[in-house]
């Protein structure tokens, strides 16, 4: 079965065997080797490289209905945030009375606006199957929703990615109301522990980066799936000839629609796996333009190839952290530098241009033996 799945997924396969080498040497490196030595990693850089990960799995789900769909999101970072928050909410929970304000039931922003009691919405985040369920639910029920009335419609194209960004903005102005209750403009932060575990031990990083890449690579082997499906292969049909597709008799609005909610699951898991991490979630989260950073990594690192959207991901995050840290007043000129780069002398992405090199490179070989 799985052999079938990354059958000629060359680029795949090394992803994959990349991120079950990191899994296991990352943690040995933090662990088995003593501080100061060359080769041990501190757990900054594991919770760096975790973070990498989320977004890498982010970048995984715009790339499935981006590449091989053709529907150009540009509010995924809303079923990111979706995520988060629903993590998030679970991590307040377990907050108890050790808050600034000591209620062991309400966390401290709701004593500070004077809220009497908790909100319906938050019951049952104490619980950590429920917030994983939430996790799940939430963004996919709103990607249904809105999924459901934008492909029933048949609106698509540019109108789509401007209806998709108004979606994620709206959500930001929502959570952004103290009244919402989640936080106003400061979010969730101040988080403790997660099932009993300290979140500032080292353990529980190593635990959470690895969670990350066993994440990412069922991920990707989840999106290979679809792809390698009879489903696949009328998704790229769709994104090609939809009219056709129609024609011939297949509903194309459901497909559309499932692979839609199949991608903002994703962005939801990739958000429950940034939250521990980074340690808050606000709204400014669902900030239109961290979804249109979304689809510049997938443009840069190869658009519908999978792998390239984790090359891009990464890659690009590691030069935000780079240029945040070295020269910030550049960073945004930068990220549009490195998308008309692409656009222009890149249009197959880094992946798309590396897998072209190798190809040139090897039939001449091949010819000189």
């Amino acid at each position: 079965m799985l052999k079938s799945i990354l059958k000629d997924d060359r680029g795949g396969q090394l992803l994959l065997a990349l991120l079950l080498i990191l899994a296991f040497v990352i943690p040995a490196l933090n662990i088995l080797v003593a501080e100061g030595h060359p080769l041990h990693v501190e757990t900054y850089t594991i919770t760096l490289l975790g973070k990498y990960l989320t977004y890498a799995l982010l970048a995984l789900a715009v790339d499935l209905i981006w590449g091989y769909l053709g529907i150009l999101s540009l509010g995924h970072g809303a079923f990111f945030a979706l995520g988060g928050y629903a993590m998030g909410m679970y991590l307040m929970r377990q907050i108890g009375d050790r808050g600034v304000y000591g209620d062991p039931i309400l966390p401290d922003f709701m004593v500070f606006l004077n809220w009497k009691e908790l909100p319906w919405f938050w019951n049952g985040f104490d619980m950590f199957w429920f917030a994983c369920l939430m996790v799940v639910l939430v963004p996919g029920v709103l990607a249904w929703v809105f999924g459901y009335l934008a492909f029933r419609s048949r609106v698509s194209g540019v109108y789509l990615s401007i209806m998709t960004q108004a979606l994620t903005f709206a959500l930001m102005l929502a959570f952004f109301r103290n009244e919402m209750g989640f936080g106003g403009n400061n979010g969730l932060t101040d988080f403790k522990d997660m099932l009993g575990f300290s979140l500032q031990s080292d353990t529980t990083r190593i635990v959470l980066f690895v969670a990350s890449a066993i994440a990412l690579m069922t991920g990707y082997l989840v999106c290979r799936a679809v792809i390698a499906s009879r489903l696949g292969k009328v998704a790229l049909a769709t994104r090609d000839e939809e009219s056709r597709v129609r024609f011939i008799g297949y509903n194309v609005d459901q497909i559309k629609l499932w692979i839609f909610v199949l991608s903002a699951v994703l962005a939801g898991i990739a958000g429950a796996l940034y939250v521990p991490q980074v340690g808050i979630i606000n709204p400014g989260e669902f900030a239109p333009l961290n979804s249109i950073e979304i689809v510049v990594w997938v443009a840069l690192g190869g658009r519908a190839t999978l792998f390239g959207a984790v090359v891009g991901a990464v890659l690009i995050n590691y030069a935000k952290s780079w240029f945040t840290i070295e020269l910030p007043e550049v960073w945004l000129f930068a990220l549009g530098g490195l998308f008309v780069m692409a656009t222009l002398f890149l249009p197959e992405g880094i992946t798309g241009f590396v897998s072209k090199y190798f190809s040139r490179k090897t039939p001449a070989k091949e010819a000189s033996l």
